[in-house]
């Protein structure tokens, strides 16, 4: 356990709102984003790590972060991907069989500016009542008006493209080149272990740049294409739309998680929209609509889709709904091998109810 004075640190929200913490460990300096929250219980190097959350500060409901260390197969892309964290308490002590070392370590390692000691039952409270927001988090204390006006040039996440930050630059392949089948996937934000159960279900994957082409995906041949998940708003990945609507009206296999469950509502013409505070967390529960039965999913998202006018479309059918608020979490086109949810199966944390979504996609393939 660390005893030196730390260094005093505060939350400024868009709307002026201060609360106040402590920075983690020795680390000092100013981050900007967007705030929102998850109220996963566990899990929480996996969510640092998940590409969807690309400029956002994440505030844990969780009371304590990092009381059970890091270890390196815990992490869903090659970095944070948050840009910042607040917590309650924070763990510099830690108690794992298989830890590697601490969470205070990994965070100093990718450079993260983390504040605890925060009242995060306040400050979620706040979010859901007001809504995601900008916001600083910062330990400089005495700034308050400097930090004001840098927030104000931050961008909103609405219309925001994000895609691009965290897509591969050049394509890659994952699993056994020697698998009965094959996937393209474009990466607009894809984790780690989305690859790890499409692979596991005899199938080898080329992984393309978010604004690759249909004729670059084709060249691999496969047997079917995925659009995987990722942060922002996901209106202005025009060119993902454009590869969607072409794989679409080819009628390819195509399965889309969270971002690409969009893309593919935007390339039947569904508006999104930009949520209150949106869905983060791994137990929310969502009903299948075909089969009657409940799951509760795991689900990181800030965007949805338009459920009126996926209702209004003669193409497509709602297979899925978030219980808590109704909102579409599943789609699927009547004459086509197209379906989408906006949750996560491959989990990462989270529970398994889900998994079978992968099986749906190979045996579609198989079709």
């Amino acid at each position: 356990m660390k005893y030196q004075k730390r260094q005093k640190a505060i939350i400024l929200l868009a709307d002026g709102t201060i609360f106040y913490g402590k920075a983690v460990g020795n680390k000092q300096g100013t981050s900007f984003g967007e705030v929102c929250f998850n109220t996963g219980m566990t899990g929480y190097q996996e969510i640092f790590t998940d590409p969807s959350y690309f400029g956002q500060l994440m505030v844990t409901t969780n009371a304590h972060i990092g009381n059970y260390g890091t270890n390196a197969d815990e992490v869903e892309s090659d970095s944070i991907k948050i840009a910042g964290l607040i917590c309650k308490n924070f763990s510099y002590v830690y108690s794992r069989v298989d830890s590697e070392g601490s969470l205070e370590e990994f965070l100093d390692k990718n450079n993260l500016l983390a504040i605890s000691d925060v009242d995060t039952r306040a400050l979620v409270s706040y979010i859901r009542d007001h809504g995601a927001m900008n916001a600083v988090i910062s330990t400089e204390v005495d700034n308050i008006e400097g930090l004001k006006k840098q927030l104000a040039e931050v961008p909103k996440m609405e219309g925001l493209e994000l895609a691009s930050k965290v897509s591969t630059k050049e394509p890659y392949y994952f699993g056994d080149e020697n698998a009965t089948y094959k996937v393209a996937a474009l990466d607009i934000g894809i984790k780690k272990n989305i690859l790890r159960n499409i692979a596991s279900r005899d199938v080898y994957i080329k992984v393309f740049p978010y604004n690759s082409k249909f004729e670059d995906l084709e060249a691999f041949k496969p047997d079917g294409y995925f659009l995987s998940n990722g942060p922002g708003d996901p209106e202005p990945l025009v060119e993902a739309q454009n590869l969607a609507k072409e794989i679409i009206k080819r009628d390819l296999p195509l399965f889309g998680i969270c971002l690409g469950h969009q893309v593919i509502a935007r390339a039947n013409g569904i508006s999104t929209y930009k949520m209150h505070n949106g869905h983060r967390g791994i137990n929310h529960p969502v009903k299948n609509l075909v089969t009657g039965k409940g799951e509760i999913t795991s689900q990181n998202h800030g965007f949805a889709v338009n459920r009126e006018e996926s209702e209004a479309n003669s193409d497509l059918q709602i297979t899925h709904v978030h219980l808590n608020d109704h909102t579409v979490a599943g789609l699927a086109m009547k004459n086509k091998n197209c379906f989408s949810v906006q949750y996560h199966p491959e989990a990462s944390p989270g529970p398994h109810d889900s998994s079978y979504l992968f099986d749906q996609f190979l045996e579609n393939i198989k079709k």
